[in-house]
């Protein structure tokens, strides 16, 4: 996925983390109420990311960082008219997702037009000491958004590269790994995006777009059958998931008609049996016990997914650093050279 180095030319908002969406958009309504750049916007868009959304987030994290005030010690010590390079730098090997949401802090953040520079793409695999992302703008602006666009970048790389070491330990079984809805409030599309990123698929988004009938739903309804055909006359629609403790509810649930069927804490030999009675009636994905030691051996049972929640509430951050280059002295370099 790794593409040569782009310049992009982008005009920033406001200032001061505004987002108003007041900029000229040529007429765009799809970015109408947006205030990033339309290209930015759009390749939020491709990546299957809402760039409102994206905006939204970035001005938090900024506001935050800000607490209605000012960078008390980058306005002290820099020069209002300052302007840097900086190398978004990966410090450990790794796999990369969220640069677009990176430039889109940066953005929130730019008084000024400023310049972005991509070497490589989100869902790549990158190295240490590889420059994932380079940004020329008013030094000021650069690090006033340093920390917000490092958190969200380290957070969904790191995610990304957990992900990628289940999806590489997967590899030609067939199976695929998933993440669940354990994700960290507001985030969450942006941490699923991670999740596909590092070559996992996504379970549902919220609770409206499928059911999945738990054990709490099964007591309350009296029976893991009443659960699942409730929800069915309720929603016909919608696709079900049921989870199952045992290979006796299993059965029932599969007569009922279940489209996806969780096997909650089954061992290797009970998914086994499992994949054989239900004989592609219905999908299978495996959950609880899961490691990545035993991740080929549950994936050889035939289920067809690994549901792994711990990708989105465990995974350690992927270290990413922001260093900053003068931009006036790389272009007296550039000259020198000539």
């Amino acid at each position: 996925m790794s593409t040569p180095d782009l310049p992009l030319a982008q005009s920033g908002g406001c200032g001061d983390g505004c987002g108003c969406g007041g900029a000229d958009n040529g007429g765009d309504e799809t970015y109408m109420e947006c205030g990033l750049d339309p290209a930015l916007a759009q390749l939020l868009a491709d990546a299957g990311l809402d760039p409102l959304e994206v905006e939204d987030i970035a001005n938090v994290a900024i506001q935050e960082d800000l607490d209605n005030g000012v960078d008390v010690t980058t306005v002290a010590t820099i020069p209002e008219d300052a302007v840097s390079t900086a190398d978004f730098t990966a410090r450990d090997a790794g796999v990369v997702a969220g640069l677009r949401v990176a430039e889109a802090v940066v953005s929130v953040v730019c008084t000024d037009e400023f310049e972005v520079e991509r070497h490589v793409e989100d869902g790549d695999r990158v190295e240490a000491g590889q420059k994932l992302l380079s940004v020329t703008t008013r030094t000021r602006d650069l690090l006033t958004a340093e920390r917000s666009a490092l958190n969200l970048l380290c957070r969904l790389s790191g995610i990304a590269t957990a992900t990628r070491a289940w999806a590489d330990a997967l590899e030609g079984t067939g199976t695929r790994v998933r993440d669940t809805r354990k994700t960290t409030p507001g985030l969450r599309s942006l941490e699923k995006f991670a999740v596909r990123c590092g070559g996992g698929v996504n379970h549902r988004m919220s609770l409206s777009d499928a059911a999945l009938v738990k054990d709490n739903h099964v007591v309350a309804a009296g029976g893991v059958e009443q659960a699942f055909t409730a929800v069915r006359e309720a929603f016909p629609d919608v696709a079900i998931e049921v989870e199952v403790d045992t290979l006796h509810q299993l059965r029932q649930v599969l007569d009922a008609g279940a489209d996806l069927i969780l096997l909650d804490n089954f061992t290797p030999v009970e998914c086994e049996e499992a994949v054989a009675l239900v004989a592609g009636r219905a999908l299978l994905e495996a959950s609880g016990r899961l490691t990545l030691g035993n991740a080929e051996e549950y994936a050889r049972t035939g289920v067809d997914f690994l549901a792994v929640g711990a990708l989105t509430h465990s995974s350690p951050i992927l270290d990413i650093g922001l260093d900053l280059r003068d931009a006036s002295a790389d272009e007296a370099s550039t000259d020198e050279a000539e």
